[in-house]
């Protein structure tokens, strides 16, 4: 089977689609970017981000991921930090008027014709040297989003122990219903590299769409958030017909969020295949897999990591018992973005995740869930955090996550005013500051909160508030 890139209007093999991405590479440098620069690329997924990406590696740049959706501002100090030279985009990514900006299609239109070099491949060597060959934003538990600065070398390494765990094969069609700027997605686009087979590159929020395009194109793999795998069995159910495009599917991979064991029994019954469920962090890499063979939960650590459970006082316990789950993995990130641009060096050994789970007797990982983590559209987020960046713009604001089966969670924003103005005002004024998926379902405008008896926000009361509301 010869190996293909596909999107909704295209079909290119994958050695026709390395070539033109040697050629973006010739306009890339021609654009003044050399090895070792530091360049955002802020985009959705489409063939040309595919392309940019490879072409970005090839070159040695060092890769600022930056998600389509994320506000100028917030955009703007990143570039700031990293001393990014400058910014790729697409339509619908925002930037603003200070940050050097090229469109993607003025890195494609100037590449086709180009003569490429008899022989010539692409060559990730260079980028694999760079202690910062990728930088990813990772908002951990609390404080400011964190750049996590990765080693391409490390990186690469990281995806084939996933690849051979996982089990990926040069003649599987990968179908990645995830945003490619995020961990998750940025390792099924690379995997299909690495196992040289064919990726398909969906509208992952058009999942009908998806659906049928996963029956074109014979899709044998497909890796979404557990939200995404109940539209997708919602849509089956209620339209019959798209069940015959999944019957090539071999393998459902979930991650990103925790997955309910009763929705991957609804996959074997509808399917009879489970959902094969996985942990990682854009940290640490990837960490553990369930496979077709050990479908448990989320599997064993794969080669050459180890996960242990400890105890409040970092004691390991015996299988069964629940603890936070602690890493020691040779893909860990190099450290995280100084204020200076520079890398603060990030400790080797046993890592603390804090998510709490157990193993079994068989080593097998069960993830209980995270403290204060809400999973919503895709995405991790940590209420706290996004209340901080409301603080910035002067909202007083605290979050109360709902949970909600379609989107994962719904936000209930609660905004502090004396005023009382209409909660239309603040929903504008939150929406000028956050991106789409940190924006609140709903608005509740309270002239106070309500204080424990310490004096702090009472989170009970909150919560009483916003299960109370219509």
């Amino acid at each position: 089977m010869t190996a293909k890139i596909f999107a909704v209007d295209s079909a290119q093999t994958l050695a026709d689609f390395e070539q033109d991405a040697l050629r973006v590479a010739d306009v890339i440098r021609e654009r003044g970017v050399a090895e070792g620069d530091r360049v955002i690329l802020k985009a959705g997924n489409s063939a040309a981000y595919v392309s940019v990406l490879f072409a970005l590696m090839h070159v040695g740049a060092s890769i600022v991921l930056v998600d389509q959706q994320e506000h100028v501002d917030e955009t703007r100090r990143i570039a700031l930090r990293t001393g990014a030279v400058m910014a790729l985009v697409d339509d619908d990514a925002p930037i603003d008027d200070e940050t050097p900006a090229v469109h993607l299609y003025e890195l494609i239109a100037p590449a086709v014709g180009r003569p490429v070099a008899p022989g010539l491949r692409l060559d990730f060597g260079s980028w694999g040297d760079r202690p910062d060959g990728l930088i990813m934003w990772t908002s951990g538990s609390t404080g400011s989003p964190k750049g996590a600065v990765k080693s391409g070398a490390k990186f690469l390494k990281n995806l084939e122990r996933n690849a051979d765990q996982v089990g990926h094969r040069s003649d599987d069609v990968l179908m990645p219903l995830l945003p490619f700027a995020h961990q998750y997605g940025l390792s099924m686009v690379l995997i299909a590299w690495i196992r040289q087979c064919s990726l398909v590159i969906a509208p992952y929020k058009r999942l009908d769409r998806a659906v049928q395009l996963a029956g074109r194109t014979g899709t044998t793999v497909i890796d979404a958030t557990p939200s995404s795998y109940r539209s997708i069995l919602n849509l089956v159910n209620r339209k019959p017909v798209l069940r015959a495009q999944l019957e090539s599917v071999r393998m459902f991979c979930s991650g990103a969020a925790p997955l309910d064991g009763t929705l991957s029994d609804r996959y074997l019954d509808a399917f009879g295949l489970a959902l094969l469920d996985s942990y990682g962090s854009t940290e640490l890499g990837n960490i553990a897999f369930a496979t077709l063979d050990n479908p448990v939960s989320c599997g064993r650590a794969m080669d050459g990591i180890k996960l242990r459970i400890v105890d409040e006082d970092g004691i390991p316990v015996a299988p069964g018992e629940a603890g936070e789950i602690e890493v020691d993995t040779p893909d860990a990130l190099e450290g995280h973005l100084a204020e200076d641009g520079g890398i603060d060096s990030f400790p080797t050994g046993w890592q603390p995740t804090g998510d709490l789970g157990y193993l079994d007797a068989q080593d097998n990982l069960y993830v209980l869930g995270r403290k204060f983590a809400v999973h919503r559209m895709g995405y991790t987020l940590y209420p706290e955090l996004i209340e901080r960046k409301a603080a910035v713009s002067h909202i007083s604001t605290r979050i109360v996550p709902l949970p909600d089966e379609r989107r994962g969670a719904q936000l209930v924003f609660f905004v502090e005013d004396e005023e009382r103005r209409e909660a239309s005002y603040w929903r504008d004024r939150l929406c000028e500051v956050l991106p789409a998926y940190e924006q609140p379902n709903r608005v509740v405008v309270l002239e106070s909160f309500p204080l424990n008896r310490n004096g702090k926000p009472d989170k009970k009361a909150l919560e009483k508030l916003a299960g109370e509301q219509p």
